[in-house]
């Protein structure tokens, strides 16, 4: 995806601004976030307040640092807009929906939720926040449609630094697990048109989120560990590394999961039903995913979907995940997603949106210019 032509694609954007102008109540605001916008998915080397004011043509970052900080205006009100900007252009039934987290690196101790914490970016500890991300995938596109800032109880526990971030007091400490039940629920309850749900084992090896998926009829597969351990046919809890060792030769099949960035990511595959006491209609399956050259490399998934659902659709569904990698490094490299240089809870939800509005866009653009060629 290349940064996109405002001049040639500007009634788009004007009408994706149309789309959010009600939330901002003074025109100061609501015109900045416009330009606010365009900075970001303008070619800049980096965009925050000072850069993003430049492009602008301010004299200050003044302004762009208002509209952060102090202006009257409801993120996660913009939030349900972008998404459903996102589902009116992108949506399909057959649509995935991601659960994925990403690290922003962060100097000193007063940005909200920052610390010294693992982040999968990295692929470390750093010193750095933590936000938890839901994408949604369909034939037509790609987007994060919604996100949520992690803030360790090391944070939750100090009121005081909280304040001084400008953390509510009623925020409590959430697990990531807990984060992604609640943008799930939003989803649901807005009526997001999707098939799956999918997520790494960061996700998938909590059972009691594959339990809560069930409850709520969400047909998932989960990426999980060797040793987690499932109710197999035999009713005996056993782990599913030893469950699929126990599958004949005949049981993998050679299939793609989807084109990647060197071609088709050709994989073996095989499955073996589990939970012989289920719902009607309904099926559960331990999926196992074995690298071609080393045949000691396997993943793990834990399904849960339609009785007849396919071999083919579940990998499918397994290759999709890589979609929510797609938008984290279309979103940083090109909408500014982790360029923002505030440091406060309000802040960052912020910045964060209007980086996915931005995002949203392309993607939405993306698809035009397909079309029209």
């Amino acid at each position: 995806m290349t940064v996109v032509d405002l001049e040639a694609w500007s009634v788009g954007l004007a009408e994706l601004h149309q789309r959010i102008a009600g939330r901002f109540a003074r025109a100061e605001p609501r015109d900045r976030v416009l330009a606010y916008v365009r900075g970001l998915l303008a070619g800049l080397e980096r965009k925050n307040g000072w850069t993003l004011a430049e492009f602008a043509g301010q004299v200050s970052p003044d302004g762009m640092q208002r509209l952060l900080r102090t202006a009257g205006w409801d993120a996660d009100a913009v939030r349900d807009d972008l998404r459903d900007y996102v589902v009116d252009r992108l949506g399909d039934r057959g649509g995935v929906l991601i659960i994925d987290d990403t690290g922003f690196l962060k100097k000193g101790v007063r940005s909200a939720g920052v610390q010294r914490q693992y982040s999968g970016t990295a692929g470390r500890t750093e010193n750095c926040q933590i936000g938890v991300f839901l994408a949604y995938a369909t034939a037509h596109g790609r987007a994060l449609i919604d996100r949520e800032l992690y803030l360790p109880a090391s944070w939750t526990d100090d009121r005081t630094r909280c304040r001084q971030a400008g953390v509510p007091d009623h925020i409590p400490f959430a697990t990531k697990h807990q984060l992604a039940k609640t943008m799930l629920t939003r989803a649901l309850e807005a009526g997001v048109p999707f098939r799956w749900f999918t997520a790494d084992e960061a996700y998938g090896q909590a059972k009691s989120l594959r339990f809560w998926l069930e409850q709520r009829d969400v047909f998932h597969v989960l990426a999980t560990r060797r040793n987690d351990s499932v109710i197999s046919m035999a009713l005996r809890d056993e782990r599913v590394d030893e469950l699929v060792a126990a599958l004949p030769a005949q049981a993998w099949r050679r299939r793609s999961c989807g084109p990647g960035a060197h071609g088709q990511r050709r994989y073996a595959w095989a499955r073996v039903a589990i939970r012989p006491w289920r719902e009607a209609g309904r099926g559960h399956w331990v999926l196992a995913r074995r690298s071609l050259t080393d045949p000691a490399e396997i993943a793990y998934y834990v399904c849960y979907g339609p009785a007849r659902t396919t071999l083919d659709e579940l990998l499918k569904v397994a290759g999709s995940r890589w979609a929510v990698e797609e938008c984290f490094q279309a979103a940083k490299n090109e909408t500014g997603l982790d360029h923002y240089q505030v440091r406060t809870y309000t802040g960052w939800y912020r910045h964060i949106t209007l980086s996915m509005l931005a995002h949203a866009y392309l993607a939405v653009t993306a698809v035009g210019v397909k079309g029209a060629i």
